[in-house]
């Protein structure tokens, strides 16, 4: 998906709905809403958060905030609880020249990128075209909680550069995901992307594999080969477990990135770079580097753009829509259902998950192998079985079908669910003739009621 300069400000197609708070009196709200249009957007006003209820939010993938006429802590708390509410919406305030300090704060609570007023429709366009990138390049790193919103953010807005860029967390965190993503949302796209795995490399061999070698540089070289440098250029080189490089290789490798130039072992020509690094470990490299085992050049040309991501435990909310994945990715069969009873929710998300999305993947995929029946309890998972007095998990409360206006409070599954539920209504509890308006076959559907019924939800046709 690479995209030049041109292609970044040209005209985009039709959108998705577009939110937009704010009135008439604020400066640039007029031109937002006629450029939006003018782009082909389906724009939809409000005077103030307070009118945001859930039918203004449905559908609605954009939400553009004046900030002005709020106090900071009203502002920051209407906006912290939009997001909340609509994770998969990306809020972008407009803000002027002199409230930039307020736009950092919100990219904080996990606003999306912001718009500086006064702007020029070309100005717009590319906010626009770089949201559509990154709903694109979001498949595989999934981030529901706070926490993860402002990481995704961040790495929006990092990748647009080629700065070398740092990523640190524990083991099974997504590392190698997130430096995809980075690349994959770059203007580098359509370029190779080579990742290295520092610690899986026997040292005698990592150098030739990270700079390339000629033939005969060393006893077994019969021919000429490139390194990964050479073969990422254009792109972007992910140097995994950066921690584990040997010092005597993070000299020559902090030679070639100051000098984006590097050379074959054996060989006399120098070979321009155009490389985006993006490094990774799970080391406290400031410790490193107090301990004498890494260079505190090399980490300061590493550390330029510096992402962290947080451990599972710390975003709990990403447990959940992260299990839902892993059961797509492993019964893709069974992709558009909820296999989780709501005690297996419970289970998952009282888990502290030393092992990260990695040890959660493995459990849901065991699951998946070993459980009895259609659905998931906690046995399958091989953790502990939680109980009310241990922990209290937000778990949706069951939506029953006399409840019209539920629905729109609800969200995700919850919603679905309601509207299974009215649509079956609505041909007088004929299942077949439901299915079809549904999309879905009559098996199909008995699976989902099956499923609403383990929810606890009645069903009265």
């Amino acid at each position: 998906m690479n995209y030049s300069r041109e292609e970044l400000f040209a005209p985009a197609p039709a959108r998705n709905k577009i939110v937009i708070v704010g009135n008439a009196d604020e400066s640039g709200c007029d031109f937002l809403n006629a450029g939006l249009r003018k782009e082909g957007c389906a724009v939809f006003s409000y005077a103030s958060l307070n009118e945001l209820d859930g039918a203004a939010l449905k559908d609605a993938s954009l939400v553009f905030i004046f900030i002005g006429g709020l106090s900071d802590q009203a502002l920051y708390a209407q906006v912290d609880s939009l997001i909340r509410r609509g994770r998969a919406i990306s809020v972008i305030p407009v803000v002027q020249y002199a409230d930039q300090a307020k736009a950092a704060a919100l990219l904080e609570l996990g606003c999306v990128d912001y718009l500086l007023s006064p702007f020029s429709e070309s100005q717009l366009g590319a906010l626009l075209r770089r949201q559509e990138f990154a709903g694109a390049a979001q498949e595989s790193f999934v981030s529901c909680s706070q926490a993860g919103r402002r990481l995704l953010a961040m790495a929006q807005r990092v990748s647009l550069t080629r700065a070398p860029i740092l990523i640190t967390g524990e083991t099974g965190t997504g590392k190698e995901l997130m430096a995809r993503y980075i690349h994959r949302f770059s203007a580098s796209a359509d370029a190779p992307f080579i990742a290295v795995n520092c610690a899986a490399i026997p040292e005698q061999m990592l150098e030739s594999i990270l700079f390339g070698h000629e033939k005969g540089a060393f006893t077994g070289a019969v021919t000429a080969q490139p390194g990964k440098f050479e073969l990422a250029n254009g792109g972007t080189l992910l140097l995994d477990e950066i921690g584990e490089l040997p010092l005597g290789l993070q000299a020559k490798l902090l030679r070639v990135l100051q000098e984006q130039r590097v050379e074959r072992l054996g060989g006399r020509r120098e070979i321009e770079l155009n490389v985006r690094i993006i490094a990774a470990t799970n080391r406290d490299l400031q410790l490193e580097v107090a301990e004498g085992r890494f260079r505190a050049d090399l980490m300061f040309r590493l550390d330029v753009l510096p992402l962290h991501i947080s451990p599972l435990r710390e975003r709990k909310e990403d447990v959940l829509p992260l299990a839902r994945r892993f059961v797509a990715k492993y019964a893709p069969q069974e992709a558009g259902e909820d296999l989780f009873t709501a005690d297996a929710c419970r289970a998952l998300m009282l888990h502290d998950w030393p092992g990260n999305a990695r040890e959660l993947e493995n459990t849901v995929q065991r699951a998946l192998v070993l459980r009895n029946g259609l659905f998931i309890q906690p046995q399958d998972l091989g953790l502990a079985m939680p109980t009310q007095a241990e922990v209290r998990v937000e778990i949706p409360q069951p939506l029953f079908a006399e409840s019209g206006k539920a629905a729109l409070r609800a969200s995700g599954k919850w919603a679905e669910y309601q509207h299974v539920i009215d649509t079956i209504r609505r041909f007088d509890g004929h299942k077949t003739k439901a299915a079809a308006s549904l999309g879905m076959t009559s098996r199909a559907l008995r699976y989902r009621l099956n499923a609403m019924r383990e929810q606890g939800i009645e069903l009265n046709f």
